[in-house]
């Protein structure tokens, strides 16, 4: 059987997915926005997306993302979006990431509204997302108790009755009155902790803003060095058997004077279906000066010629140098 070709959908078995209402709210409208770019990178299923698109997040988390229920986790929402639009479509992961954020925290946003949190509600569903990779919870923020049972623990005193007393009924006027403030001054500690929380928590703005702005000064990279040759193995044009795996290895140099600390590959487009491989290699650290030997095995799936192109990133998966092209290798498969 033939390959299908990149960005083609694929005939699939299995329950058709309920597409979420775009009108329903700022939820289902992110869900739909999800779902609209699965179509675009060709339909994969989960479980490709997860092989070989390198999603690094449960089959349950990236389904339940496409729901509408709730709004997932950032992590589960880019492991989402990375897979299909950076590795099966190519496009610049910075601009990708920026774009997605930006989404993605208006749906938080609206999923706290309480006219959608109602309807939501009403549903009577709820999701269950797979706690091995996404653990962030979107739960409804603690509402007031049931404050009949201060009523209820109240001491009553009884007082004999004495000439032009006040009325029977005004005890329990005055602990009606006691029970509501006691019941406000309780809300309005709780209000002032959650708040105190919500302002203590780093919003992903926040975490943003604290991450490295790339290119960091003083760094650099250069492809080969020393009179050494940048492909170790497997140069432009070579040839590689169907059906084998090849390992391809990339010489590369810190020319710069910045230390290399937890760095890796990432793929970044290319023709990831015929020659997948993992999405993520890493880069062995690197003092300035130093040659570092990168290897990336392929296994292809069909023939043809494999192009896949490469960049370094950190480890929450940012361009290293965004400026710069990449790295990329290119081999033609054949039968014989």
């Amino acid at each position: 059987m033939s390959e299908p070709a990149a960005g083609q959908p694929q005939a699939r078995r299995g329950r058709k997915h309920i597409v979420p209402d775009a009108g329903a709210g700022p939820v289902s409208r992110f869900a739909c926005g999800l779902l609209d770019l699965k179509r675009e990178a060709g339909d994969p299923s989960y479980d490709r997306m997860r092989t070989e698109l390198g999603a690094v997040a449960s089959k349950s988390a990236l389904s339940a993302a496409t729901r509408g229920r709730s709004a997932p986790s950032w992590p589960t929402t880019w492991e989402f979006v990375r897979s299909l639009a950076v590795t099966g479509l190519g496009r610049d992961e910075e601009t990708v990431r920026r774009e997605w954020l930006a989404r993605w925290e208006e749906a938080v946003e609206g999923q706290s509204d309480p006219a959608w949190a109602a309807s939501a509600g009403s549903a009577g569903e709820t999701d269950s997302p797979d706690q091995a990779f996404d653990t962030s919870a979107h739960a409804d923020p603690p509402g007031a108790g049931d404050w009949s049972a201060v009523d209820a623990a109240s001491p009553v005193e009884s007082h004999p009755a004495e000439p032009f007393s006040t009325p029977p009924w005004e005890p329990a006027k005055t602990r009606r009155w006691g029970s509501i403030v006691v019941a406000a001054t309780v809300l309005v500690v709780l209000g002032l902790v959650a708040a105190v929380v919500v302002l203590a928590t780093p919003s992903s703005r926040d975490k943003e803003a604290a991450a490295p702005h790339y290119p960091l000064p003083g760094d650099s990279s250069g492809f080969g060095g020393d009179g050494l040759s940048g492909d170790v193995t497997f140069p432009d044009g070579a040839k590689t058997r169907y059906g084998r795996t090849f390992t391809k290895i990339w010489r590369l140099k810190n020319t710069g004077s910045v230390p290399w600390r937890s760095r890796f590959l990432q793929v970044a487009g290319g023709t990831t279906v015929l020659c997948p491989s993992p999405p993520r290699v890493p880069v062995p650290d690197a003092e300035p000066g130093q040659l570092v030997e990168v290897s990336v095995p392929v296994k292809p799936t069909g023939t043809g010629v494999c192009h896949v192109l490469w960049k370094m990133v950190d480890e929450r998966g940012a361009l290293v140098f965004p400026d710069r092209t990449g790295i990329f290798y290119q081999v033609t498969v054949a039968v014989e």
